[in-house]
């Protein structure tokens, strides 16, 4: 059993999607300091907010930094899901790497490649894809 997060604050990642047959629910812890163990984030400006396109991660008590490959390289992925193929329920962990998949655009009909986090059905093996949104 999979432990969900109280509330998006406590997430690196989060999504809720439903497929055209099934559902998925993925979410990404934030990683503790290895020196003060409490959770590290994104730099906050001089009025407290968080600098989202910020490329490092930093402990707010001791002010350690790390880039976003280092911070991110030991996360894992939980996921809920609801296969689109076979209907089967399932939950697993996978590592938070996202792969780079060639998906068809629907407006232009071209192909282009975007980020995916790719993982197998537990019952019929096919793969499903979280595909990042494209802007």
């Amino acid at each position: 059993m999979l432990k969900e997060p109280n509330s998006i604050e406590e997430c690196v990642y989060f999504t809720n999607r439903i497929l055209d047959k099934g559902k998925i629910k993925a979410w990404v812890f934030k990683k503790n300091c290895p020196n003060c163990n409490i959770l590290m984030g994104k730099p906050k400006d001089s009025k407290g907010k968080i600098l989202i396109r910020a490329k490092d991660y930093i402990c707010y008590k001791c002010n350690l930094k790390e880039t976003e490959e280092e911070y991110e390289k030991d996360l894992t992925v939980n996921i809920k899901y609801t296969c689109p193929y076979c209907n089967n329920n399932g939950e697993l962990e996978v590592p938070f790497k996202r792969k780079k998949v060639q998906v068809l655009n629907e407006e232009t009909g071209k192909k282009t490649t975007s980020d995916t986090i790719r993982f197998q059905c537990q019952k019929c093996n096919k793969d499903i894809d979280i595909t990042k949104r494209m802007k």
